[in-house]
């Protein structure tokens, strides 16, 4: 197995050009784990961790830009504000060691239908950015999963960044497994607000074979909702919500859970989001009233 660690970006883009079978490594959270398993034996390792870009964090338009690398520890400190579904979603991601060294992109990079920071990308529109010697371009999270850990990533294409929007409202995210620690998520769901838009994105993991939006149960409700902020919203409609949420994923039984489960646990956690969420937008529109 031949190892390659470049100091810059420029030269890991020509090693993943020359060398497009060459399996990209940061944290190793996941990668290491399929090696010391024998699951997976690549010619060759791409270590990313001497790239200093892909750990920053910076402010782009109406964007912040994340780097590949950043650790989830990073996203759950310093992004409660700017990104607080992604925030949300990777304080629960494993143990403390393993959001150490694992990241957002890594978590692209798997694929994984169960992965914690989908639902949060998907339903805030975040942008993948992918970078290879041809240059760069940007794939709406909602187009980037193509299956089960089949994703958007051509052979010589490596992740660079995630562009998340700067919120437009309340964010929630949920996740739901048999303890609170060191769990894959049996289903997860996350909801955002657009006050701007008058508009409600949903994302659900772990109830499809990729990453969804339950688009119908987003129109119904964004409808439902008093932006003006001045009616709470009925308890018929949070639970018609998750209903309909429920009713456009589809699980299927395995190991961690049955799809008649998975689509209760779901509607269950889409009317407790929208609950927590519209709550929150009420409270800031007082606020500002």
């Amino acid at each position: 197995m031949e190892f390659f660690s470049p100091p810059t970006w420029e030269e890991a883009l020509e090693i993943k050009s020359a060398h497009p079978e060459a399996v990209p490594i940061t944290g190793g959270t996941d990668v290491m784990v399929e090696l010391n398993f024998d699951r997976r034996r690549p010619s060759a390792l791409l270590d990313l961790t001497r790239i200093a870009e892909l750990h920053e964090i910076s402010p782009v338009a109406e964007h912040v830009r994340l780097g590949a690398a950043v650790s989830y520890t990073r996203v759950a400190e310093q992004l409660g504000d700017s990104a607080p579904a992604l925030a949300q979603a990777a304080r629960t991601v494993a143990s403390p060691q393993i959001r150490n060294r694992g990241s957002v992109g890594g978590n692209l990079g798997a694929g994984s239908p169960s992965g914690d920071c989908h639902p949060p990308l998907v339903a805030t529109d975040a942008t993948i950015e992918l970078a290879s010697v041809r240059g760069v371009r940007q794939v709406p999270a909602r187009d980037f999963y193509l299956g089960v850990k089949r994703v958007d990533l051509q052979p010589d294409e490596l992740i660079s960044a995630v562009l998340l929007p700067r919120p437009r409202g309340p964010q929630q995210f949920t996740k739901l497994g048999p303890r609170n620690a060191m769990v894959i998520a049996v289903c997860s769901f996350a909801l955002s607000l657009d006050r701007e838009h008058q508009q409600v994105a949903t994302g659900i993991g772990s109830c499809a074979p990729t990453p969804i939006r339950a688009a119908e149960a987003e129109q119904f409700v964004a409808a439902e909702i008093d932006w003006s902020g001045e009616r709470p919203l009925p308890a018929a409609v949070c639970a018609e919500f998750g209903r309909r949420v429920a009713a456009e994923a589809t699980p299927i039984d395995d190991v961690r859970g049955s799809a008649a489960y998975r689509r209760h646990a779901l509607s269950v956690m889409a009317r407790r989001a929208l609950v927590w969420a519209v709550n929150d937008y009420r409270g800031e529109q007082k606020q500002c009233a």
